[in-house]
């Protein structure tokens, strides 16, 4: 029987603890639906940044100073990778809190077959036999989606993207990702402090005007969005990028159990050709993943 080293044992519980909190993040933004998706942000943007910060001096002490410091072009790289995150998250929200759960859970499930792509186009990786004809099979589900609704699955299609982009931009700018994170939250926090300061003049500000469980709730947002990055973080450095891949579906498969057993959100025929579809890509994938790992680690 295969024993875990007690390191990938904190691995396991890390990613399983990070990606079983993304895919039930849905519940806690149904809490807050009654609040407007800008002001969400603006608190998710806000409260990020002292939890990170006591995060990041509580790691790295003296050294988290010196880690922030950071040539002015990344700076301004970052506040465009932190543009692409905001977006990201506002469709999210946005999504979540007009009960369209189930688009979100698609375009999480296509983000890493659309991942591929863009290392296909933008950073000169190979895409391998399998990893071509799954990027085909789910673009083909997700036409057939568009066209049974008769529209484009939009939300599932800028999830995946935005993200997708992100990454990439991350990637090549090499900046550990929870600075990062940090350098972007604080870059975007003067507008974030406009739009309150615009809502509080303009009285349709939330926070301190409807119930104090509500300020609460709004006040969780940065722990909420940082807490799983740490989780996650301390499983990429414990756990190898294919055992890592494998947690990742367990968030958007969640997510699908919510929308469609939980809120009661329309699974139509269409829903189940574009799902098989990308189900059926992600198995092949992951699949050639794991014998490929297997081949390199029994040399």
């Amino acid at each position: 029987m295969l024993q875990l080293k007690s390191h990938e044992h904190t691995g396991v519980i890390a990613a399983l603890s990070a990606y079983i909190f993304w895919g039930l993040a849905p519940i806690y933004f149904k809490l807050i639906q009654s609040v407007a998706p800008m002001e969400i942000i603006a608190h998710r943007i806000l409260w990020s940044i002292p939890v990170l910060a006591g995060f990041l001096l509580l790691r790295d002490g003296s050294r988290f100073f010196l880690r922030m410091r950071l040539p002015f072009r990344t700076i301004m790289q970052l506040a465009l990778s932190g543009t692409l995150i905001i977006f990201n998250w506002l469709i999210f929200v946005w999504a979540v809190t007009h009960d369209q759960i189930l688009p979100t859970s698609l375009g999480y499930f296509i983000g890493p077959l659309v991942s591929f792509l863009l290392g296909f186009l933008f950073l000169n990786e190979r895409l391998t036999l399998i990893q071509g004809i799954g990027v085909i099979i789910a673009a083909t589900g997700t036409v057939y989606l568009g066209w049974y609704l008769g529209t484009a699955p939009w939300i599932s299609l800028g999830l995946a993207f935005s993200f997708g982009f992100y990454g990439l931009l991350r990637k090549k700018l090499g900046v550990g990702p929870m600075t990062g994170l940090l350098w972007e939250a604080m870059l975007l926090a003067p507008g974030a402090l406009l739009f309150v300061a615009w809502g509080f003049s303009n009285d349709t500000l939330t926070f301190g005007s409807v119930a104090f469980r509500l300020d609460i709730l709004l006040a969780l947002a940065g722990l909420v969005t940082i807490l799983p990055l740490i989780w996650f973080n301390l499983a990429a450095r414990t756990l190898t990028l294919t055992a890592l891949g494998f947690f990742q579906y367990i968030a958007p498969t969640l997510s699908f159990t919510l929308a469609v057993f939980v809120y009661g959100e329309a699974f139509t025929p269409g829903h189940a050709v574009a799902f098989g579809c990308i189900w059926f890509a992600l198995f092949m994938v992951s699949f050639e993943s794991l014998v490929r790992s297997r081949k390199i680690f029994s040399r």
